[in-house]
């Protein structure tokens, strides 16, 4: 069973590849999405019309992700966070955020392989996606390690504040935005950081990758706007009349993605930040005195 499974993933991943690849170049000859009309007419934020926001409620399910989290608050997945379906939040993603069809069957479909679940019969709680080097990761932008929080959908206020305070940028409208130089910085001293102050740090190649993945989502389907990020991020709040940064007709697709995801990634020093990573480290001896 383990044998076909691991050449049934095999299939599906090179099939969703090759379309992927396919839905990049349609994008290339296939006109953008009006500014206003980038979310679906009929669907949850058409013209920028959010459904009504309501903060997680005890008992509910939250995760590592402020955009599956927003989701939750603005009751486009279950509001609870929990019995969400695999099939649905495929869908969901997809008219939320515009990213590619791809992108949104793949990315549903490794959450259920990694919680050894059905993709087509199974349901979880957003809480699930934070298997430690499964899916959630140390060193990121939004939260300590799992080693200092076991609850990974605890915001660490100081790490956004600074990440948002880091834009260097401005787009055609004159708005504050992150670049791809300030996301390599941070993450670079994010994970000279934790790894001197975490004793159980832990990052592979792949969750540098994921990391770096995770991060470039803020340049692409919110393109950097600090504003627009400051609700997203800090508040997991949609922020009014928004609407992907994405206009792609075929949204945000794989081949598209990693040429922000690979710039973001070799950007990252974290040699640069040695200096602030032992600061950090005396600082986090002192506190556990």
């Amino acid at each position: 069973m383990g044998i076909f499974s691991s050449v049934s993933n095999f299939f599906f991943d090179a099939g969703v590849m090759s379309w992927d690849v396919l839905l990049t170049l349609s994008n290339l000859v296939r006109r953008k999405r009006r500014i206003g009309h980038v979310t679906p007419e009929g669907h949850p934020g058409y013209g920028g019309y959010w459904p009504e926001f309501k903060p997680a409620q005890e008992g509910d399910s939250r995760c590592s992700c402020p955009a599956l989290n927003a989701m939750a608050n603005h009751g486009i997945i279950p509001r609870s966070g929990r019995n969400i379906s695999f099939v649905e939040l495929n869908h969901q993603i997809r008219t939320t955020y515009n990213f590619g069809p791809s992108f949104c069957s793949y990315v549903p479909h490794f959450a259920a392989r990694i919680l050894k679940k059905s993709y087509s019969n199974d349901t979880f709680d957003l809480e699930e996606l934070d298997l430690h080097n499964g899916i959630e990761h140390d060193a990121s932008l939004f939260r300590l390690d799992t080693a200092l929080e076991p609850n990974q959908s605890t915001k660490h206020i100081p790490f956004i504040e600074e990440l948002l305070a880091a834009n260097t940028g401005k787009d055609q409208y004159g708005n504050d935005v992150l670049t791809t130089k300030d996301l390599s910085s941070i993450l670079g001293k994010r994970r000279a950081v934790a790894r001197a102050t975490n004793s159980e740090f832990s990052l592979s190649f792949f969750h540098k990758v994921f990391g770096s993945a995770n991060s470039s989502t803020l340049l692409t389907i919110f393109g950097g706007r600090v504003e627009d990020l400051r609700s997203i991020v800090l508040h997991e709040r949609i922020p009014e009349g928004w609407e992907s940064r994405v206009r792609e007709p075929y949204g945000l697709t794989f081949t598209h993605f990693n040429k922000t995801v690979l710039a973001v990634e070799f950007g990252v020093r974290e040699r640069d930040w040695a200096e602030a990573a032992q600061e950090a480290a005396a600082r986090h001896r002192t506190a556990s005195v």
